[in-house]
């Protein structure tokens, strides 16, 4: 069964940090319909992502810097835009077409920022809970790509925006005395310089890969199809007619 990307000839930001993951599993996604077996939703950091988002729109209408920036001696507010809303939406989102390919890339942003003298920086909310606060070292490959997609699809409409991006981290504290109904959080700004050179390329060649009859190589990390080679290899799983 074609998917809603297929359908829809659009692709996601987290399709194409999924086809950066494994070909194979995004072509099944996308080209058959077939997904990977999904998780649990992440409610705990679903509710924190809510909740930082309605407090720095509290600044954003008051035309007010949020306290974290000047901890990191940053001259910026909440940027106001009317389409802001609809570019946080994760099934609207930020959207550009690829007039080549006549497909169209989108992904969501939590908040964008502007500094005085009027350039744009991205911003991402990350909650976790770490023995140490993360820096930009210790930042996962799969949020640079994350920021990456996000600066290029706000460049792509038509706005100035800064390298420099932003991740909002909240530590959750695990090692409190107690629960008590409460779980403590230190939140810092962690900076990002990203570099969208890279995105284009990918995003056309995810799209060619939509179109081959067959199914790519799959990586050899991807645990998915590592998973299903093994059950086979080992006889414990057999194809059998419809």
């Amino acid at each position: 069964m074609p998917s809603q990307s297929l359908q829809r000839r659009q692709l996601s930001r987290s399709k194409i940090e999924l086809f950066i993951d494994c070909p194979r599993c995004f072509w099944l996604d996308v080209a058959r319909g077939i997904g990977r077996p999904s998780g649990p939703p992440f409610t705990l950091n679903n509710a924190v992502d809510a909740l930082m988002k309605a407090e720095f729109d509290r600044y954003r209408a008051a035309g007010e810097p949020h306290p974290l920036f000047a901890t990191v001696g940053l001259d910026a507010v909440p940027f106001r835009h009317a389409e802001l809303d609809r570019w946080r939406k994760n099934f609207t989102g930020v959207r550009w077409r690829d007039d080549p390919t006549g497909w169209t890339l989108f992904g969501a942003v939590d908040d964008i920022w502007q500094t005085r003298s009027g350039e744009l920086m991205v911003a991402d909310y990350k909650a976790t809970s770490r023995a140490e606060m993360p820096t930009t070292r210790t930042l996962y490959d799969s949020y640079r790509r994350q920021m990456d997609v996000y600066q290029f699809l706000v460049r792509r409409q038509g706005l100035p925006v800064s390298n420099r991006g932003w991740f909002v981290y909240t530590n959750g504290d695990s090692r409190a005395a107690q629960f008590g109904d409460r779980l403590s959080f230190t939140t810092a700004l962690v900076p990002y310089d990203g570099d969208d050179a890279w995105v284009l390329d990918a995003f056309r060649h995810a799209v060619a890969t939509v179109a081959l009859t067959d199914a790519p190589a799959a990586k050899e990390d991807c645990d998915y199809c590592n998973y299903v080679t093994g059950a086979f290899a080992a006889g414990q799983v057999r194809e059998t007619g419809a």
